[in-house]
């Protein structure tokens, strides 16, 4: 790093630190975004998993169970064949709507990155009120001496 001829960073060498050091904020605002986002993410593939889970077992055991069921309300409750398939439907169909009913309420527990955002209003807020480095008088030390006081 080269120097003023006071021994100082010169205003390139601040300029190109200050450069870098918002970049490595930048980085690691982005880091801790993934990391909220992932475990989001985990949740929200759990639910889409139930969601999956609710349409399979609707579409697959509607046609199986439904005839079995029918079948034995009509032959164990002498209740007619047509009463029997509309019990049957509603039983398959409730259960359908059980398991939506779950996977939505775990869609309802996904929350947005919020230590993300927070840091993410933090650092602009802090870039908002920074003001630029004074720069420096011209004025010989002994002038400045006497208007201060």
């Amino acid at each position: 790093m080269s120097t003023a001829a006071n021994g100082k960073p010169s205003l390139g060498d601040l300029v190109s630190r200050a450069s870098e050091e918002m970049s490595n904020l930048f980085r690691a605002e982005v880091a801790l975004a993934k990391s909220e986002v992932k475990s989001s993410a985990i949740r929200g593939a759990v639910s889409i998993a139930f969601f999956a889970v609710a349409g399979v077992l609707a579409l697959f055991s509607l046609p199986v169970f439904s005839f079995a069921l029918a079948y034995w309300l009509y032959a164990w409750w002498s209740i007619p064949l047509a009463i029997a398939f509309l019990i049957t439907g509603g039983l398959m169909l409730l259960f359908a709507v059980v398991c939506g009913w779950l996977a939505a309420r775990l869609m309802k527990k996904l929350e947005p990155p919020k230590k993300a955002i927070a840091s993410a209003k933090d650092s602009a807020a802090v870039l908002a009120n920074a003001k630029p480095h004074p720069r420096r008088s011209t004025e010989p030390e002994a002038v400045r001496l006497v208007k201060n006081q």
